[in-house]
């Protein structure tokens, strides 16, 4: 039975530090200028009544992916658990994915000229049983990941702990990414 991969980002723990980032730069080499990954700090409100909204920003693994259905190659492709890739071999950098992703998630790889993303560490942790990158050193455990079917993980009890929101819900990519709304300071919704 193929597991169901999820990530949740919890905002209310989040403290915007960027240790995803540069975790996930390190481990999977992302050249200078471009992120597969980032923390963005969204400020609302007028001091001394501020909210800061920690947003993360990357490939959310649709399970309906656009990315996918439009690449003329099949390099954009999806995994029987529902991870997202992209196959370097067969990209021949078209930007068709880059387009249809609604997250701007993707972006041209300028060394391998190749359209690149967040893979969640899919082939050089996930498949060895490690977390991504990110989780192993988010200081405040504001990610979580796991299996979600498997009612023993982290990531099941949380995501049944707490009210999810998904990203662009509406569009009905049906995200495998999703976040814990932060509720900490004075709310301008």
């Amino acid at each position: 039975m193929s597991k169901k991969y999820r990530m949740i980002h919890d905002e209310n723990l989040c403290i915007g530090c960027q240790a995803c980032s540069v975790a996930c730069r390190s481990e999977n080499d992302v050249p200078d200028d471009i992120f597969r990954l980032q923390v963005r700090v969204e400020t609302k409100g007028t001091f001394p009544n501020l909210k800061m909204d920690m947003r993360r920003q990357s490939c959310v693994m649709c399970e309906d992916a656009p990315c996918v259905e439009v690449c003329p190659t099949k390099a954009s492709f999806q995994t029987s658990d529902g991870v997202v890739h992209i196959d370097e071999s067969t990209c021949v950098s078209c930007k068709y994915c880059i387009v249809a992703c609604p997250y701007n998630a993707r972006f041209m790889n300028p060394v391998t000229k190749a359209v690149d993303k967040c893979t969640f560490c899919y082939s050089n942790r996930v498949k060895k049983g490690l977390d991504p990158a990110c989780v192993t050193v988010c200081p405040t455990d504001a990610l979580v990941f796991g299996d979600i079917s498997d009612t023993s993980s982290e990531v099941y009890k949380k995501a049944n702990e707490n009210n999810l929101l998904y990203p662009k819900a509406h569009l009905g990519t049906k995200p495998k990414v999703a976040f814990v709304p932060n509720k900490r300071g004075v709310s301008y919704e």
